[in-house]
């Protein structure tokens, strides 16, 4: 029974271990980092966790073809990159990486336009507070026109030099973009999404005699804050893979604990060393 006591530290810091270690993200980026490219434009993107790609897979869905692989099917691999050098408007499509047991990054909207006109807006969300610049590009310069800029199909303003900015973004900036330039035409639509800013935790007041403590709040996004300090929190699609290994371990502290009291009581059974009775 001591013994046993003994290894449920050792399990308790590897289930610590599994579930802490196993939340680490890929973070899928892109260069240029805007959502719309012109058709023959080349752009790169990478899968990158603490610096490395090791583990993942960048793959898309396209209208032609879904679930398709990077360096198979279509671009080329460049160290931890992915490259496409002429990129077409069939390739069009919802990127993100993918690890060997089934994790997902975030993902990436991208469009290719055969158009004369694009908005360029950023690719990954935006933070409240701060600032997002749009542009409204020609294939051709010079790329200084004035330009209309929509959002949800409403006229928001027109600029001169086909640069707008919005200020300090709110959830209600949320919504889907245009730009349209007399004698060239008009962009596809974009989708521009704010993600709400992370609440810090308040810092611990004292009442009188009494110290309170700090509240953990949970914000809704893409990335929870955790409601326990220790390690991070794991996204939704994390669930099922913490399941199994959670599983896992309760199959294997059992057995290794079993299997250490039995070396135990093998190696201090008594021994018979003494004479042989001849009577």
């Amino acid at each position: 029974m001591k013994g046993e006591l003994l290894m449920w530290p050792f399990c308790i810091f590897f289930l610590n271990t599994l579930l802490c270690g196993s939340t680490n993200q890929a973070q899928l980026t892109m260069s240029p980092s805007f959502s719309q490219l012109f058709e023959d434009d080349s752009v790169s993107l990478r899968c990158e966790e603490d610096g490395s790609s090791a583990g993942w897979t960048l793959r898309r869905n396209t209208s032609k073809k879904h679930m398709t692989q990077c360096g198979v099917d279509w671009g080329t691999l460049v160290n931890i990159s992915c490259n496409i050098s002429y990129i077409a408007t069939w390739d069009s499509g919802v990127y993100w990486c993918e690890s060997r047991d089934g994790s997902t990054s975030n993902s990436i909207t991208i469009t290719v336009t055969g158009g004369a006109v694009i908005l360029q807006s950023p690719v990954l969300p935006v933070m409240e507070g701060h600032d997002v610049s749009l542009h409204c590009q020609t294939k051709r310069p010079p790329s200084n026109h004035s330009a209309d800029f929509y959002k949800d199909g409403s006229l928001i303003r027109t600029e001169p030099t086909g640069h707008m900015t919005i200020h300090h973004v709110t959830k209600s900036d949320e919504g889907l973009y245009k730009c349209h330039i007399s004698s060239h035409g008009e962009s596809p639509p974009s989708w521009i999404y704010v993600t709400e800013k992370p609440m810090t935790p308040p810092s611990p007041t004292i009442n009188g005699d009494e110290e309170s403590t700090p509240s953990w709040i949970s914000i809704t996004g893409d990335y929870p804050v955790s409601t326990q300090p220790t390690c991070a929190a794991s996204p939704p699609y994390f669930t099922s893979h913490l399941i199994t290994l959670v599983l896992h371990l309760v199959v294997f502290c059992p057995y290794f604990i079993s299997t250490v009291l039995m070396v135990s009581a093998y190696r201090q059974r008594p021994t018979d060393n003494g004479p042989i009775s001849m009577a």
